[in-house]
């Protein structure tokens, strides 16, 4: 019961402190985000695995951890040395079509490492690639040559106007009230959707509303059933 609690009490102050750190996925870490997200794992570990050890000793550290991250991210952002100091800065690989092959050695990056990364961005070919960057947080994003690049509306000169994206008004069976209201749709208007659908809310599983009212529904399905 005392591991339990334990637990469960560390396991709210990580989220707690994850929180106040902001929000960052996990692939898109700073050095110093890592860091600090590897020590608050590993001291969080201790007291759960030793009764022995005050919670104290997990907790004040995990806190201190956190404030001081919280500290360097507030310096970082009033410091553009600061911030080049603590998170490097982007490196090129690709400049203007041709590979840097001394970037990629500072960087201690194989051309695996390089290819990898280029398949996540949709590239196959290495000689599509105009320009590329390795970022500090090791993602790699990608400048395709003019020939590669994907046919836009405006190479084509066709107009059009921008729409907001559908938005999720109900799921799992549930209204989204603040969803509802930034797209301007009322429960009678839910209720009558779902009334032309022969569906009553307990059946959704997905509804969202788009520009111009165009509703999309999936229907709850159980196991073995097809949408």
């Amino acid at each position: 019961m005392i591991v339990f609690i334990r637990a469960i009490l560390l396991y709210l102050l990580i989220i707690c402190t994850m929180r106040l750190m902001g929000k960052r996925q996990l692939g898109e870490l700073q050095p110093a985000e890592l860091v600090t997200t590897i020590l608050i794992s590993n001291i969080a570990s201790l007291p759960i695995e030793d009764t022995a050890i005050p919670m104290a000793a997990g907790a004040v550290p995990i806190i201190v951890i956190a404030g001081f991250e919280l500290i360097l991210s507030g310096i970082s952002l009033k410091s553009r040395k600061f911030r080049m100091l603590l998170s490097g800065t982007p490196i090129a690989v690709i400049e203007n079509g041709k590979l840097n092959q001394q970037a990629m050695r500072k960087l201690r990056f194989s051309i695996d490492d390089l290819m990898e990364s280029l398949r996540g961005c949709g590239v196959f070919n290495l000689e599509d690639v105009w320009y590329a960057v390795v970022e500090t947080t090791g993602k790699i994003s990608v400048q395709q040559r003019f020939s590669a690049q994907t046919v836009t509306a405006e190479m084509l000169s066709l107009k059009g106007k921008d729409e907001a994206p559908p938005r999720v008004i109900a799921a799992d069976g549930e209204l989204i009230p603040d969803e509802m209201t930034a797209c301007g749709v009322t429960d009678e208007w839910v209720d009558n959707t779902l009334r032309q659908h022969h569906l009553n809310l307990s059946q959704v599983f997905l509804m969202t509303v788009a520009s111009g009212g165009r509703c999309t529904i999936i229907r709850r399905t159980g196991p073995g059933e097809e949408t």
